[in-house]
Formats: structure tokens, C-alpha cells, sequence
């Protein structure tokens, strides 16, 4: 067992699902498995810069916007750096943390299906409920621990330093929560939920409601607020209570005293209070919601003051679980998220903290989205710097995730070629995604002056962007294929989630971004097609998805199709996946609908959303990068490899398959 496994036994949930306090059991240590002087006492710094794109970044380097990462690609090494397959970043960063690919990790989108259901459900984590209960009047009492479970498989590549005397320290990895606990310091990433257990869940709290009836809200709720003689009430919805045999939401009270002619207002939260004028944000505000008399359940969430006259208006970021006492494991040891806040201030526990569902819904324009996501990037920077200064030993990785979601939500002000560009509108913001490639230059140049001589500085993106222009409705081009056949095809509104669907007459049907499943017989609930016949299937539609073309562009909506056995080298969840992964053209994405399994609409359309850059396409079209201060040991094609090859660094060789390795010692003389 490692010194950090050992250090960090168990994390459990001492109620249902998401909802309570962590059990922590912990093991004797001892020192034992260092390695040799040489290689412990090794530094090795890796930045990953999710979403930043090989030409863009190029491109700046070359106009001189980003002296300290073209400084590196003249006395270092940079090169493209391949991503997943599909190159989503659940998909990619699970490759690099594993060295497997979706066949090995069982990672392959951000949703997967239940063959026996046909309900879609998150790739990454589940929660898992309390097995026992007992029912005392309203109240019920868990009997047995639920917990959260991680559901990628593999080992991690800091596991294997870790047993080779190697001192690591991963914060916010992607696809990393629960938290492993064989580093010896991690602080989970993105897949880690607010307190609703949801990606982000925004609130509105409005003195007129009727300004949202019309639209399409998606990720976020719209609440009144009662407003009179200038005092507004309202209430913060939390999850279910957990201790209530009846489901019930935690509610919490708050008070907004507004003063219109001023322009301000005091917000009164429990024991807080803050003042906030019009188009500033809060600091944390930590609150609670009483589940019993004896238990609490602990969140914090930022506050935005949109308006106060003539319509009051107060924005509530996703409800965050409080680092100080995190109601799921967010950190090993279980106290160090509650450290970091100490040294550094709070902080973002959302594990993609940018407010991206409120810029689409119209809720936050793009002014006060850039705000509050200058607001979370600050965050992690300043946490960055501050663990610079003390890191002295074995390997630290330092995830940011700032660029990629704002390259998501503001592609289009770079792309004049896009359907929905309006040059008045999109030209303030044509440096928004420039700007902070700058930004990061400006970490690896404070990198380079401040870490220890001889250290190892790697910096890595997962994938590249595109401009996205046209959506491709999988579904409904599978229905107009005769593929799909739906239980209605005049319905007025396709709840998703595959419902629709008629399955005694479908053979294939998406669901994700990039995946395509036949209706097998055997496997699927109400599976049609023999497998015998899988094959020849797959291969048809293949053929003719590849021959589709665009007719508002005369482009192939789709480049590439890839059958999960010939792509994937490692088998043991292979069963998981898709049959086939779609593989997108240039400026081309799969349709959000398809995407969640709804199959009616257009097969092709304009893209008009707010999102207007992605990277879910043909994974040739969007690489990522890689640079270091000095040329690595071992060549590298692919971000799969790149932990085995930054590992030989360190004289570990063989990784992922150590166990079947022949050769010993696994710490290179």
C-alpha cells in the first residue's frame, strides 16, 4: 500500500446520495517503497491548459503575445499534441491519467446509457444511497453509509509514483471526483457537483417573473422575489433533506433591503451580511441549511446584484459545497481543501466553476458572464502561486479550466464566417479568448522565475477548438434514414432522453456527443437487431453518414467514423461504449438535442447559441499542445502516452501495464 493510500483510507458519506458529512478511516504509515535519492528528491511541474488550441496558440507566439510559451518552444520542445478519441475532455484527461484508452478506463462522453433501461446517466461518478433506513414519525435515519462512487477504471499514473517514493500533489484533474486518494494531495476537478449534485444550477430572483416565461431555461431556475416598502424575501433551494421521509428541499431565508436611488442593496443571508451595488458580485457568503437540530448542511454561493429599479433582479451562482466543510470528498487528506482555504481564501469546489448555463439562457450577458469568470480564473491562479512557492519536491500537477469554457461561449466574435456573427456586437469581444492565452503565458513566465532550478516544467492541453457553425442532428438524421422510427412523428415537443422512441422498429439511435449505439438484440432492453447483423449494420451507416453532405456548405457533416473495436486497444469496458463514434467535420457539432436523445427536428441547422466553439468533432481537426523546458526523454504522439513518457523522467518505466511488464526494477538505473 502507498504512503498515500494509507493516509487516506476511506471517504464515505454518512447519508444518502450527495447530501452529508464524510467519514474518514485512517490507516498506519510508514515510510516504506522510496526510491532513491536521485529520483525522489526529482521536481516536476505540469500546467494543463485545458482547451488551448496548437494554431491559436501559434499563431500569438508568432505575433509576440506570448513571450514566455515561445520561449519555451525555442530552448524546449513544442509540438501538437494528439487528443482522445472523441476528443471531449472526459474522454482525453481520463487517457492521460490512465494511459488507457475508452476501452480500458470506460470513459467514452460525458453520458452514457444503461443497455437495460435505455436511461441515460453522467460517465464519470455516481452516488450511491443508503442501503438501510428506519422511519421515526416524519423523520428517517440511515442505517448503513451511502458513498460516491468513481467510475473510472485504471490505475492513475500518480499511484505509480507514489509507490516509487515519488511525492505528488494533483489539483482539480478532470474526471478525478471522488478524489482517488493515492496522491499525496489532490482537490478534485471537474465532475465535481454543487450541492444539488448537478454541474451547476443557477438561480434568478426577480420581481418580474414574466420577462423569462418565453424562454427555454436550461440549467437554471427563476424565482419571484417579493418586493414591498423596499424590503425583497426570498428563499435558497437546496437538495432534498436527506432526514425526511417525505421528499422536502432544504430551504434557507434571505432578505434583500434595497435602496434604488442609490443603487445598492444589503443582503441579509443567516448570520451574513454584504452590500452590493448594481453589476457587482459578493465574496463567498457561507450559509447553511438545517437538515435536523443536530446536523447542518454546509454551502457557500456568490451574489449578484443585476438591478434594483424598476425591476428588482439577484443573481445566485450554483450552490458550492463549503471547503471548510465539504459535504463529499473533495481532497485527500479530507482536510486539505479546508487548508487550502485557509492559506489562500475560498474558493470554487464546482468543478467547472464559469457561469456558462446562465450566458445561454439570457440571464447573464456577456459582459457579466466575462466578470464572473475573471472571478473564478483569479481563483485558481492565486491558489497556484501560493502552492508555487512551497512546492519543493516530486511532481505537481495544476489544472485551469478558465479558457476552455470561455473559448465554449465566445468563439464567434474570432470567426467573421460564422452564422450568428454580427460585427458591432462580437468585435469588443474579439480578444477575449486571446486575452487569456495571455494570461496563462504570464503563469508559465512566473513559473520559469520562481521555480527551483532544475525542475522539470511541462505544459499540456487536452484538445484544440473550432468555431462551431452548423449543428447535425444524429437522430433525426437516423430517422429520415429509416434507422430510428419514433413513437410519434408529429409530436409538438420530444421530452429526450430517448423516450420517443419506438424500439420495436429501431436498429440505431444516438446518445452523447459523439456516439451511436445499435438496438442489439440481447443487450439492449428491447434490442431488434441479431448480432450477427451488427456488423454489416454499422458498416452501412458508416458509409452513408460519410457520404452526407452539408447543403447549405457542400462539406461532409462527418469526417470520420471510428467502430469501438478498431479504435479502442484496451477491452475491459469496452462493452460500455458506443458501437460507433462520430467523428464531425469542421464547424460542425452534433445537435444538443440529439445529443440528449431527443429525435425530432432539422438534421442540419445553423448554429445560433451562445456556445459557438466546441471540440467534439474529428479528432485530427482539434489538436492540443505540448511544451517543456527541455526536450523529453521519450517521444510522444498522443495525450495517452504523455504520462508514461513524463514518468520515464523520473526513472518509471512501463506504465500503464507495469504488472505484466517483464522488466525490473521499474525504477530505471
Amino acid at each position: 500500500m502507498s504512503p498515500a493510500r494509507c493516509r487516506y483510507v476511506e471517504h464515505r458519506l454518512k447519508a444518502s446520495g450527495f447530501l452529508l458529512t464524510v467519514a474518514i478511516l485512517l490507516g498506519g504509515c510508514d515510510s516504506s517503497g522510496l526510491g532513491p535519492e536521485t529520483q525522489r528528491d526529482k521536481r516536476m511541474i505540469i500546467l494543463g491548459f485545458d482547451g488551448m488550441d496548437y494554431s491559436l496558440a501559434t499563431r500569438l507566439m508568432a505575433e509576440g503575445r506570448m513571450p514566455h510559451l515561445k520561449r519555451l518552444a525555442e530552448t524546449g520542445h513544442f509540438q501538437q499534441l494528439a487528443t482522445a478519441v472523441p476528443p471531449q475532455s472526459p474522454v482525453a484527461w481520463t487517457n492521460f491519467i490512465t494511459g488507457l484508452d475508452s476501452g480500458g478506463h470506460g470513459i467514452f462522453d460525458f453520458m452514457h446509457r444503461d443497455p437495460g433501461t435505455l436511461l441515460p446517466y453522467l460517465s464519470t461518478s455516481r452516488a450511491v444511497d443508503a442501503e438501510w433506513k428506519i422511519r421515526l414519525g416524519r423523520y428517517q435515519v440511515p442505517l448503513s453509509n451511502g458513498s460516491i462512487e468513481a467510475l473510472r477504471r485504471g490505475k492513475t499514473f500518480w499511484e505509480v509514483l507514489e509507490e516509487h517514493g515519488v511525492e505528488t500533489t494533483i489539483i482539480r484533474m478532470p474526471t478525478n471526483f471522488p478524489p482517488s486518494g493515492s496522491a499525496s494531495r489532490e482537490l478534485s476537478g471537474m465532475g465535481t457537483p454543487d450541492i444539488l449534485g448537478t454541474y451547476g444550477t443557477f438561480s434568478l430572483y426577480t420581481s418580474d417573473v414574466s420577462r423569462y416565461r418565453r424562454r427555454e431555461l436550461s440549467g437554471g431556475k427563476i424565482f419571484r422575489l417579493n418586493v414591498e416598502n423596499s424590503l425583497g424575501e426570498g428563499k435558497l433551494i437546496g437538495p432534498d433533506n436527506p432526514f425526511l421521509a417525505e421528499k422536502r428541499h432544504l430551504v434557507s431565508v434571505f432578505r434583500l433591503h434595497v435602496e434604488p436611488e442609490q443603487r445598492v442593496a444589503l443582503l441579509e443571508v443567516a448570520d451574513q451580511r454584504r452590500v452590493i451595488r448594481v453589476g457587482e458580485w459578493t465574496d463567498w457568503v457561507p450559509f447553511d441549511f438545517e437538515m435536523v437540530p443536530t446536523q447542518r448542511l454546509r454551502v457557500q454561493a456568490r451574489f449578484y446584484l443585476k438591478s434594483v429599479s424598476p425591476v428588482v433582479e439577484l443573481y445566485v451562482s450554483p450552490l458550492n459545497l463549503d471547503p471548510f466543510s465539504p459535504a463529499m470528498p473533495i481532497s485527500t487528506p479530507p482536510g486539505y481543501a479546508r487548508e487550502l482555504a485557509e492559506a489562500f481564501g475560498r474558493f470554487y469546489t464546482q468543478g467547472m466553476p464559469e457561469d456558462t448555463n446562465a450566458l445561454e439562457a439570457g440571464v447573464l450577458d456577456r459582459e457579466e458572464f466575462l466578470a464572473q469568470a475573471e472571478i473564478a480564473g483569479r481563483e485558481v491562479i492565486r491558489q497556484y502561486e501560493g502552492l508555487l512557492e512551497t512546492f519543493d519536491r516530486g511532481l505537481l500537477f495544476y489544472y485551469f479550466g478558465n479558457l476552455d469554457q470561455v473559448s465554449h461561449m465566445l468563439f464567434r466574435p474570432l470567426d467573421p464566417g460564422h452564422p450568428a456573427y454580427d460585427a458591432e456586437l462580437d468585435a469588443p469581444f474579439v480578444d477575449a479568448i486571446p486575452a487569456l492565452y495571455i494570461e496563462l503565458d504570464r503563469v508559465v513566465g512566473m513559473t520559469l522565475e520562481r521555480m527551483h532550478p532544475g525542475t522539470t516544467l511541462v505544459v499540456m492541453s487536452d484538445h484544440g477548438f473550432a468555431s462551431i457553425r452548423r449543428e447535425f442532428n444524429l437522430n433525426a438524421w437516423l430517422r429520415e434514414n429509416g434507422y430510428l422510427v419514433p413513437l410519434d412523428p408529429y409530436m409538438d415537443k420530444d421530452p429526450g432522453l430517448l423516450l420517443s422512441v419506438d424500439w420495436s422498429r429501431t436498429r440505431a439511435y444516438g446518445l452523447g456527443l459523439n456516439g451511436l449505439y445499435i438496438n442489439l438484440r440481447g443487450r439492449e432492453r428491447s434490442g431488434i437487431v441479431d448480432p450477427s447483423e451488427r456488423e454489416t449494420l454499422m458498416a452501412e451507416i458508416s458509409q452513408k453518414l460519410l457520404r452526407t453532405l452539408d447543403p447549405k456548405t457542400g462539406l461532409q457533416a462527418v469526417s470520420k467514423m471510428y467502430a469501438r473495436e478498431k479504435v479502442y486497444q484496451d477491452l475491459g469496458q469496452l462493452h460500455k461504449g458506443p458501437d460507433l463514434l462520430v467523428g464531425y467535420g469542421r464547424h460542425t457539432q452534433c445537435s444538443g438535442d440529439s445529443a440528449l436523445g431527443k429525435v425530432i427536428g432539422n438534421v442540419f441547422s445553423d448554429n445560433r447559441d451562445e456556445w459557438s466553439g466546441n471540440h467534439a468533432m474529428d479528432h485530427e481537426l482539434v489538436p492540443g499542445v505540448l511544451f517543456s523546458n527541455h526536450p523529453l526523454q521519450r517521444p510522444v504522439e498522443n495525450i495517452q502516452q504523455l504520462a508514461g513518457v513524463l514518468m520515464a523522467e523520473f526513472g518509471v518505466v512501463g506504465f500503464p501495464r507495469m504488472e505484466t511488464e517483464t522488466l525490473q526494477p521499474m525504477i530505471a538505473n
